[in-house]
C-alpha cells in the first residue's frame, strides 16, 4: 500500500523503486479504461504519447538523473489547450476532428518538463457553461455522486483528478471554470493572475478574462505547477510572468494576516456551504490569523457585467468558425453566405447561440452606450472596490460557489439560477486577480464544500500558503471525502 496521489508522492514511487513511471502510466490508462465511461471525463485518450513520455522518464530513472518538478507524472489538458496532432475541439461539433499544427505555451513547458499527457479531458463547448452538459460528448459526472455535475467548464479535469483519473489536470478559467468544479469535485482549482500564464494556443472565449490555471490534489502541487507555467511569452501581448515564486512561500506563518470577509460573498449560502466556511474561519483563527470584516458592495454588479463583456468577446471570437478555415462545413448550401449560416447553426450548441446572439445584441448600434460601454465603466468601479479591500487585509476569504454540485439537468431547467451561481467566481476574472478555491467540508449529502481564498494581483504565494496552512491545519477528514482518502491505497494495487 503506497501513496501517490500527490505529484511528490507519485515522484518518490519511480526514485525509491516501488513501481516504474511507465508501470504507473499504464495503471493510471487502466483506470481510465474502467472508469471513464461513467464519469465522461475524458474526450480523447492518448496512451501511445503518455508511455512514450514515461518511458524517457524511466530512462533518466535509470541512469541516476534528477527529474524535473512534474516529470513522469500523469496528467490532463482541458479539450480547449491546443496540442500538434491531438483532438483539440472544444467538445463542439463546429471543430469536430480539429488536430491543430502547433502546441500552446502551456503544453511546450510541460513536454519540457517531461510531463505525461494521458489525454485531453471533457468541458462545456468552448468554456461556456458551469455543468460541463453543454459539452457535444455530454456532461463530466461527479465521482462523489455520478448523478451530480461534476462543474464547468473544466468539468472533466476536474472529475479526472478527484476520482485519482490524473494526478492533474489544466484548465482555463474566464469567470471560474477552474474554481467551481474544483469546488464541486473537492479539489484545488486556481486561476492566476491574469497575464501570469500565457494564453498562446489557448482557444479563446473572453480574451480579456481567459486564464489558464492547474486543478491538483492540494495547495502544494498547484503552486509547482503555477511557478512552472508563469513563464513571460511574447506570443502573448498579454504575458507578463508570474511577480512571485509560490512554492518557496509555503512555509511562511499566517500569525498576524488579515484575513477580509466581504459580507456580499456570504449572501444566500446553502446552509452546508456556510457551515463549512465558518469552521474554515476557525482554522485561519486558531492558525493566528485577524478576520477582518468589510464591504464590497460593488460585487452586486459583477454578474451583468461579466455576461455583457464576456459575451460581446465571445461574439467576436467565434467569429472566426465559418465552415471555412476550421472544423466541420454544411453539405448543402447555395452561396457563401449561406454556407456560413448553416455550417453555424448546425455546429453550435443552444449555449453557445445564445452567448453570440447576446455579445452581438450589445455590441449592435444603439445598443452599444446602453450596455457595452457601462459594463467597462462598471468593471473600473468594481476595480477601485479590490483596490480599495486590499488595503485593509492582505486576502479575502469568501465561498467558491453559494451551494454544493447541482443534479444533473438541473441547468435546462432553470438556467438563471445556474447563472447566478457564478457570483462568487466571476468579480475575479473582472478585475484580474488571482484565487484558489479548497475543499473546506461537505454538505449533509456529502457533496464536497469550497472556499475561495482570493489575493491581489501578483499574490498568488500568499493565496496558496494560507491554503497549504489550512490543509496542514485541519483535519484531513474535514475536508476530503472518505473515498479520496483511500484513492491513495486503490489505484498502486
Amino acid at each position: 500500500m503506497q501513496s501517490f496521489s500527490t505529484i511528490k508522492k507519485i515522484q518518490n514511487l519511480y526514485t525509491s523503486k516501488v513501481c516504474s513511471c511507465t508501470e504507473l502510466t499504464q495503471r493510471y490508462l487502466n483506470a481510465i479504461k474502467k472508469e471513464n465511461g461513467e464519469l465522461n471525463a475524458f474526450t480523447c485518450v492518448t496512451p501511445e504519447t503518455a508511455l512514450q513520455a514515461a518511458e524517457k522518464a524511466d530512462e533518466k530513472i535509470a541512469h541516476g538523473d534528477p527529474l524535473g518538478p512534474v516529470e513522469g507524472v500523469p496528467m490532463t489538458l482541458k479539450a480547449n489547450i491546443s496540442t500538434r496532432g491531438i483532438d483539440t475541439d472544444c467538445c463542439s461539433r463546429i471543430l469536430a476532428g480539429y488536430k491543430p499544427v502547433y502546441d500552446a505555451a502551456v503544453w511546450q513547458i510541460l513536454q519540457q518538463q517531461g510531463a505525461v499527457l494521458l489525454g485531453k479531458s471533457n468541458m462545456d463547448e468552448f468554456a461556456m457553461g458551469s455543468s460541463c452538459e453543454t459539452s457535444c460528448y455530454g456532461g463530466a459526472r461527479n465521482p462523489h455522486n455520478v448523478q451530480r455535475v461534476a462543474g464547468g467548464s473544466s468539468g472533466g479535469a476536474a472529475s479526472a483528478v478527484s476520482a485519482g483519473l490524473a494526478a492533474y489536470g489544466i484548465g482555463s478559467d474566464t469567470g471560474g471554470s477552474i474554481r467551481q468544479p474544483a469546488s464541486f469535485c473537492g479539489i484545488v482549482g486556481l486561476k492566476p493572475t491574469y497575464g501570469a500564464v500565457s494564453r498562446y494556443g489557448l482557444v479563446a472565449y473572453a480574451s480579456s478574462f481567459d486564464q489558464i490555471g492547474p486543478l491538483a490534489g492540494c495547495a502544494e502541487d498547484a503552486a509547482i505547477l503555477f511557478d512552472l507555467l508563469s513563464q513571460k511569452d511574447s506570443r502573448d501581448s498579454t504575458s507578463v510572468g508570474a511577480r512571485c515564486a509560490a512554492v518557496p512561500a509555503l512555509q511562511q506563518s499566517l500569525k498576524g494576516k488579515r484575513i477580509g470577509l466581504a459580507a456580499e460573498y456570504f449572501d444566500g449560502l446553502q446552509g452546508g456551504v456556510g457551515a463549512a466556511l465558518e469552521k474554515a474561519e476557525q482554522v485561519f483563527t486558531r492558525l493566528g490569523a485577524q478576520l477582518v470584516p468589510l464591504s464590497i458592495p460593488e460585487i452586486k454588479y459583477a454578474l451583468p457585467v461579466y455576461y455583457i463583456l464576456a459575451c460581446a468577446e465571445a461574439s467576436s471570437n467565434l467569429g472566426r468558425y465559418d465552415g471555412i478555415r476550421y472544423g466541420m462545413k454544411a453539405e448543402h448550401y447555395t452561396g457563401v453566405n449561406d454556407m456560413i449560416s448553416k455550417t453555424r447553426s448546425a455546429g453550435f450548441g443552444p449555449e453557445v447561440k445564445h452567448r453570440i446572439l447576446l455579445g452581438t445584441y450589445v455590441l449592435s448600434a444603439g445598443y452599444y452606450d446602453a450596455y457595452y460601454k457601462k459594463a467597462q465603466l462598471l468593471r473600473r468601479k468594481i476595480r477601485h472596490a479590490f483596490e480599495s479591500a486590499f488595503q485593509q487585509c492582505d486576502l479575502l476569504l469568501a465561498p467558491t460557489v453559494p451551494r454544493t454540485a447541482f443534479p444533473q439537468g438541473f441547468t435546462a431547467q432553470d438556467a438563471v439560477e445556474t447563472y447566478q451561481t457564478d457570483i462568487c467566481t466571476v468579480p475575479v476574472n473582472i478585475v484580474g486577480l488571482p484565487a484558489v478555491s479548497v475543499p473546506c467540508g461537505f454538505d449533509s449529502d456529502q457533496m464536497p464544500v469550497g472556499m475561495q481564498l482570493i489575493g491581489n494581483a501578483g499574490c498568488e504565494d500568499v493565496i496558496l500558503n494560507a491554503a497549504h496552512q489550512y490543509e496542514l491545519a485541519a483535519r484531513a477528514d474535514t475536508f476530503r471525502s472518505a473515498a479520496r482518502l483511500q484513492l491513495d491505497t486503490v489505484k498502486t494495487k
